[in-house]
């Protein structure tokens, strides 16, 4: 997409939210404050530490095994190789490899998300936020993960260090822009990976991959540490290939007053859920309308509900993320534009072009729409809905029909998970077999802070054998449990 192209396409979506009467005055500024509501658990109490009897190979092991899939995969911008001597730690993570988007800080290492013109900077001096509490918690981090250059960006085809191919199958893309986390999961190289989600950023390279992958209520996981796309957005969520390990690796890096593993054992007993309709679920392939009918049956989704304008909240999630992201970024867009990336530079230098009043709208229809939707789930602790309109599509695939209409692929894959982490919405997404063999992604959405409630729902899919993590054709041979 050319400068001019993707300029006149933010013109075009701030003109229909600016010209709009009906948020007009309000103040621009959601507000994603907990549901005083608690979600039903029933069952005994998981929260001691499901993982401490899980068995973990050797950090040599691992390390033979990301040497060996590496070239295939790409998965890794670096891999640490001193990890094969660190002692194993205590803890509910003792001992599990995990790997972390190459924009969350590690310390001494540079942080580079994704770009070159980061390479030369300083090495971090401490550890993310999220990092340090997986270490404490006795992890073993392997590596850091590649990723569009600055998250901006659903397929991770990077072209400054590479695209990562999908395991499932090495012509198409893994998702993004937390690919390589999502890849290294589902090729059995490490038990868990952090990422960041803006707008899909775990849940698309999730559903492609086959594994679960979480974006959490905004502001339950510290963002602190981590390079951000749009601050006002951005959260860093877990990959994993069960719901347990997710749920612990969750219960880790938010430090909730109730541990997340307690949801596990619930059930479904007291849960209520429906599906989405209208935008959320039209216009999806129908091998992925197949899969996310078979998990709203299998929950019990009697009803659906249909969110208005879905349209202007994928057009206001788009306005405000440009804005936000091209600002992180200025002094390297206006200095040094040559450097970044071409399927980012084009649409950074657009957004440095938002007018105030356009992204201003932009917040205030924010505002409006949450205030609108979230009275829409009172009654429902998950809503079903597809994480993608689509299975993963080709490397350098400009384009993909979906429903008769051919849409440019960005276009496509955030359709679904845009709208729903434009208001901080908690967001899983499942992984579900396909019948071509490539995995698809069914999300499930709850209110603010219901994320305990979505790992009940999963973890008794999973139970049930309706979901679970897809193996790849490339995949070590041995399992992490």
């Amino acid at each position: 997409m050319s400068t001019n192209h993707a300029t006149a396409l933010l013109e075009r979506m701030g003109a229909a939210l600016r010209d709009d009467p009906r948020w007009a005055g309000i103040d621009p500024a959601p507000a994603f404050s907990p549901d005083p509501r608690p979600i039903p658990r029933v069952g005994a109490d998981a929260s001691n530490n499901l993982l401490l009897a899980t068995p973990r190979r050797p950090a040599g092991d691992v390390l033979a095994a990301i040497e060996e899939l590496q070239p295939q995969l790409n998965a890794f911008t670096s891999v640490f190789h001193d990890a094969a001597d660190a002692i194993p730690g205590r803890g509910p993570l003792a001992g599990m490899p995990f790997a972390v988007k190459d924009l969350i800080d590690i310390e001494g290492v540079v942080t580079l998300a994704g770009s070159v013109a980061k390479a030369g900077d300083a090495p971090a001096s401490a550890d993310a936020t999220a990092v340090g509490r997986m270490r404490d918690a006795g992890g073993l981090l392997v590596g850091a993960t590649n990723m569009d250059e600055f998250a901006y960006g659903f397929t991770t085809e990077n072209s400054h260090y590479g695209p990562t191919r999908n395991p499932h199958d090495l012509e198409r893309v893994a998702g993004g822009s937390s690919g390589g986390s999502a890849a290294a999961v589902a090729a059995g190289l490490v038990a868990a990976a952090l990422g960041t989600d803006t707008n899909g950023s775990v849940r698309i390279p999730a559903a492609f991959c086959g594994i679960y992958g979480l974006r959490p209520t905004q502001g339950l996981v510290p963002t602190a540490g981590a390079t951000l796309f749009a601050p006002s957005f951005d959260v860093v969520g877990p990959f994993a290939g069960t719901v347990a390990e997710l749920a612990a690796v969750l219960d880790v890096i938010a430090a909730p007053a109730e541990p997340f593993t307690a949801f596990l054992e619930g059930g479904l007993e007291g849960l209520r859920v429906a599906r989405a309709s209208g935008e959320l679920w039209d216009a999806a392939s129908p091998e992925v309308l197949d899969a996310a009918g078979r998990v709203a049956d299998a929950l019990g989704a009697a009803d659906a509900i249909d969110l208005p304008e879905v349209g202007l909240a994928r057009a206001a999630a788009i306005v405000i993320t440009a804005a936000e992201g091209a600002d992180q970024h200025q002094v390297l867009l206006r200095e040094s534009p040559e450097l970044v990336d071409r399927r980012v530079r084009d649409r950074f230098l657009a957004g440095l072009g938002v007018p105030a009043t356009d992204y201003l709208a932009a917040q205030r229809f924010r505002a409006w729409w949450q205030a609108l939707v979230l009275p829409l789930l009172d009654d429902v602790d998950v809503l079903v809905l597809p994480t993608v309109a689509c299975t993963a599509p080709l490397i350098d695939q400009e384009t993909i029909e979906v429903g008769g209409v051919t849409l440019p692929t960005g276009a496509v894959l955030g359709r679904f998970t845009q709208p729903v982490s434009f208001i901080g919405l908690p967001a899983l997404s499942v992984p579900v077999a396909g019948p071509s063999g490539l995995p698809i992604g069914v999300q499930l959405v709850g209110r603010p802070f219901g994320d305990g409630a979505l790992l009940r729902a999963a973890a008794a899919l999973e139970a049930s054998g309706v979901i679970g993590a897809v193996t790849p054709a490339i995949r070590r041979s041995e399992s992490w449990t």
